[in-house]
């Protein structure tokens, strides 16, 4: 079984929490039972989240060497000039190694539900919108590459995982996907 879960910002991507005062969980969204997230998506970040009971299905969608683009709205602070796009699309110098190549285009704002808390807005510090796409998934790594070339991420949405898409899942909601090819569970 696959599972397309739009994960709300504010919610851990793990089915438990031992912190004093508990933090939400994917526990209080009535998932199937015995499915559990195939990659992680940070508290602060939202969007698409995976989540399988077959452990070769996740490791398929998880494992670097299968490259599965892993898609991304992202607001940032600033303007976005183009040798900073272009350093994203070259790969920027991280302290844990250099990444890989991204795809990367400035985007109109996208039609988001809005965020809780919103995102602070200044009058005086321009924002825009990217779509970035990278086909490995190191920790916070989104942030730490627009923060490499000057722009401080101030929202991150996952839309897509390889072939599987956020589409109209409202946050919190959840849809089992059909269509998962038969080579993805060998």
């Amino acid at each position: 079984m696959l599972i397309a879960f739009n994960k709300p910002y504010g919610v851990l991507t793990q089915f438990t929490d031992r912190s004093t005062p508990p933090r939400p969980t994917l526990a209080g969204f009535g998932l199937p039972p015995r499915v559990y997230p195939a990659g992680r998506l940070d508290h602060d970040s939202e969007g698409l989240l995976l989540l399988t009971d077959d452990g070769r299905l996740a490791h398929r969608l998880t494992d670097p060497r299968h490259k599965q683009p892993k898609t991304y709205w992202v607001q940032v602070e600033g303007d976005p000039q183009p040798m900073q796009l272009d350093a994203l699309r070259r790969g920027v110098l991280l302290n844990d190694g250099p990444t890989r190549p991204a795809s990367v285009r400035r985007i109109h704002p996208p039609p988001l539900w809005p965020r809780d808390p919103p995102v602070r807005h200044r009058l005086t510090v321009p924002d825009a919108w990217l779509e970035i796409a990278i086909t490995e998934g190191r920790n916070r790594q989104v942030r730490r590459m627009t923060a490499a070339v000057g722009l401080p991420t101030l929202r991150l949405v996952r839309i897509a995982i390889g072939a599987h898409h956020l589409d109209d899942l409202a946050p919190g909601d959840w849809r089992v996907v059909d269509d998962v090819p038969p080579r993805a569970r060998r």
